[in-house]
This record gives C-alpha cells, structure tokens and sequence, in this order.
C-alpha cells in the first residue's frame, strides 16, 4: 500500500463512510421503493401497463375533439372573451371556426372532427377530459408539466414513476421505452423522460423505429470488424467487475450499480431488441391496420399524410409488440421542436396544414393500436393517455392559424379501468375555459387516476430528495372518479 492508498483509506474512506451516513439520516439518497400490502400494490390495479401519445407544440383540441358550435355561428366575427386575455404572441383576431367538420361517432355519439375520422371505430373505448387546465403558455414548462408533473428540470419522467414503483414485467428489455419523433426532440429533449433524483435505471430508453440504429451503441460500429460477440461479452463482464469492485467502497452511490445494470440489460438487449423491433413478422392484415401495407416512407420529403401515417403507424405497432413482451411504459411523440417548416403542433400560422397529415396519422395509428391490443386482450390492462402541453385559442391569429391556450384543452384515455364513451368536465361555449371554472382538471389528476389504475396511491408513492417527500402529483391531485368504469 502506498501513501495516497493509506490516506484515502483511512481519512477518505472514513470521511465516505460519515458522508454517506449523514445523508442516509437525513433521507437525501432516493428511497427504495416503498413496501406496500397486497403484493406490492396499494390497491388491487385495474391495469398494469401504460402507453402516454404526446402531441408536441399543443394540439388544437376545438379542431380535433371539443367541437363547438357557437364557433360555427360566430365564425369571422370579433372574438370578445369577456375578460382581458394575454395571448402568447398575437392570436386575439376574430372567432374561428374548426378547421374541419364535425360529425357524431359510436354508440356514444361523440362529435369528432373528421381529420380524426379514424379514432370514430374505437371511440366508445375513450373518455374524453375536456376542462384540463394548464400554468403556463410556455412550451417547455407545459411539456414538463405534463410529463413530470412539475413545470421546470429535474423532476422524474412518469414513465420513471412508473419503474421505479412497480419494476419491470421483463429481463431483456427497459422498463419504460420512449419513441421520440424520428425529425428531432420535442421541448426540454431528454428532460422529460430523465429518472433525475431516482435510480438511473428507471430513465426512459429513447428507440427510433424505421430508422438505421433504432437503438444507439447496442451493437458494435460497422467499422470494427474485430470485435466478435464473445470479446464483446467479456468486455461487458470485465466493466462489470471493475465497477462492483469500485462501488464496493461507495456505499449509497446508485450510479454504478445503474451503469451495471445498463451494460447488463444492454447484452440482453441485442438478441430481444431485434426481434421486437421486426414488424416485417407481423401478417398483412396487421400492417393494414396500422396503414403500413404501402410500403415504408422516406421520413425526408415535404410532411404528407401518407409519411405521417408510416411514421406513428409504425410506432403504435412497435408499442403493442413491446407491451406485449413486458415493457411497463411507452411514450410516443409526435412532433418536434426544430422550428420551420413546422413539423410539429404549433399552428401559429396555419392550423389545416400543420395539423392535417399529423392529426390523420396519429388518429390512423393510435386507432389501430387500440383495436389491436383488444383483439389480442390486452387493452383490459393497458392504460392509453392522450396529450399535449395545452390547447389553442378559439380566436384566430394571421387568419388561419391559432395561438397558445394553456386555459383550456383535451386529455383522452381508454383502456384498463377506463370507463369508455364518456367525456368529462365539459368547456365552455367557445373552448376558451373550463365551463366551470372552480373545479378545472389538472395534470396532477390524471396522472393520479392513471397511479390509481396501477394500483398506486399517489400520495404514497413517494421518495425523500432534499428534505422533501416527493411524488410524481408534488402535493396536489385526485382521482377522477367519472371516468372509472
């Protein structure tokens, strides 16, 4: 033993040991997860599965969901809202109309716009939630605030709340999957799937279906032909052993044993990953319905409703072959933040081209993901959440395009525990705001019915980070009632 080996041994290794200890009295290091009754659930779960569709740039719910009349009737006349209105940028022009027709679909009659004609075969499987109310008209912190619950960094994804308060249903693939927009990230990038303060295990792993790589760095690069599975294998085994070795003296410190667990989960994933990824497995009659059966798309040319219906068609497909081998959470994007031509959500300038072809693919693909997982009897058990950061204004801006609404917009979900052909919290005549505005629907609620449905109590699911208990709902939420079949 050298000098620098005895010193550390014995004043760093000492003061390690102190640190760790002081930090473990005060509860700073994140939790395991919380022992709970009932095989570890709060509650007996309705489902156990969960896949989140995000629309990025904030969808237009009176275009697509929310129809509304008095728009019709009052269509080109000056928006007066009664109140003073601070719009994001200039959309207070005259009333608009929706974009497109509206009819009534299912059993249960709901009216949607036909752009999302698709959605009318399993509408009766959905509830819709019309009163969701936003804190800000900014894109980052609405994202954020839809997919952490908090409105700013370094909070945990709810797919990572969902990891890390029931485990994995597979050893070979991630717990929670994200299928970020094959054009570019939406706000915040990979902020809104990060563990933060949890276990770097539960951090959502990012897949690009279609794509060359769909996932980075699981194989070796092209170029280095010398490196055979078996050294590949041993590479893994000795970083491995070196970093249990190293954590050995870090009591407390999660990281390497998530780094472990990475490179392991990562050699598992070379053989599962493939094979699940592979939708050329699936029959014809499943390509169809997923409106894959023309052939793949270019995912470069001028946004179509032929490549958007490619792009989150093959998704959707992906999804359901990763739920059903074991994957916990899966979260879809449509949409991205790279600005012009618009590619995403935000139709500030001109709502029928920018919504269109997105609307009609995500409408083709998540009906199809929908009508498949019940084919295969696993909707009963699979949570689908339908959002966006917020809505858009019932006012026009530059004549066909709408500016931000974070006072008013639409949340759909179907599937396990959710009672289907209903909608929830009506707005008002316009779309502006809730019908009644003293008891708006927040994020914190639905992410805690969606807690509830897995057999979480979200006010129980919670982890000590900085002398506070924190949870995915912060101090808020509560269950929707309503919308429980």
């Amino acid at each position: 033993m050298n000098r620098r080996e005895f010193l550390w041994q014995s004043g760093g290794g000492l003061g390690g040991i102190a640190l760790a200890a002081l930090l473990g009295d005060d509860r700073l290091f994140a939790d395991a997860p919380v022992k709970r009754a009932d095989g570890g659930l709060h509650h007996k779960p309705k489902a156990k599965r969960v896949v989140q569709l995000f629309m990025a740039g904030a969808a237009s719910h009176v275009d697509l969901f929310d129809f509304k009349p008095e728009l019709v009737k009052r269509h080109g006349q000056p928006a007066e809202f009664g109140e003073r209105v601070e719009a994001f940028q200039n959309g207070l022009g005259p009333w608009l109309k929706p974009v497109w027709d509206f009819k009534p679909y299912g059993r249960c009659g709901k009216q949607l716009s036909e752009v999302v004609a698709p959605l009318g075969d399993v509408v009766d499987e959905m509830a819709f939630v019309h009163n969701m109310v936003g804190k800000t008209g900014v894109h980052s912190q609405g994202t954020l605030l839809q997919t952490t619950g908090f409105n700013r960094p370094g909070f945990p994804g709810m797919g990572c709340w969902a990891s890390y308060g029931l485990g994995s249903m597979n050893e070979n693939l991630p717990t929670f999957v994200v299928l970020p927009d094959h054009r570019g990230l939406a706000s915040n990038g990979t902020k809104n799937w990060d563990s933060a303060f949890l276990p770097a295990q539960h951090q959502g792993a990012a897949i690009y279906p279609g794509t060359k790589t769909p996932v980075e760095d699981l194989f070796p690069d092209e170029r280095a032909k010398f490196v055979t599975p078996a050294g590949d294998r041993a590479g893994i085994d000795v970083l491995a052993r070196l970093n249990r070795e190293h954590a050995a003296t870090r009591s407390g410190d999660e990281r390497l044993d998530a780094r472990i667990k990475s490179y392991e989960l990562a050699a598992k994933m070379q053989l599962a990953a493939p094979e699940a990824l592979d939708i050329s497995r699936e029959p014809a009659h499943v390509l169809k319905l997923y409106g894959l059966d023309h052939g793949k798309g270019t995912f470069d040319k001028e946004i179509n409703p032929v490549e958007e219906t490619d792009y989150f068609g093959r998704k959707c497909l992906v999804a359901r072959r990763l739920l059903e081998r074991g994957v916990r959470f899966v979260q879809i994007w449509s949409g991205n933040d790279n600005g012009f031509p618009r590619r995403n959500w935000d139709s500030h300038e001109d709502v029928h081209r920018d919504h269109g072809p997105l609307a009609l693919g995500m409408a083709r693909g998540t009906a199809a993901l929908i009508t498949d997982l019940k084919r295969l009897g696993l909707l009963d058990d699979t949570i689908i959440l339908w959002t966006t950061e917020f809505g858009r204004m019932p006012s026009s801006q530059g004549g066909k395009g709408r500016d931000h609404n974070p006072y008013c917009f639409t949340n759909w979900l179907a599937g396990g525990g959710i009672k289907g052909g209903v909608s929830h919290g009506p707005s008002d005549d316009f779309g502006f705001k809730p019908a009644d505005r003293k008891h708006p629907t927040e994020v914190y609620d639905v992410h805690a019915t969606v807690l509830h449905l897995l057999g979480i109590d979200h006010t129980k699911l919670t982890v000590r980070h900085n002398g506070i208990d924190r949870r995915l709902t912060d101090v808020h939420g509560h269950v929707i009632p309503e919308i429980l079949a």
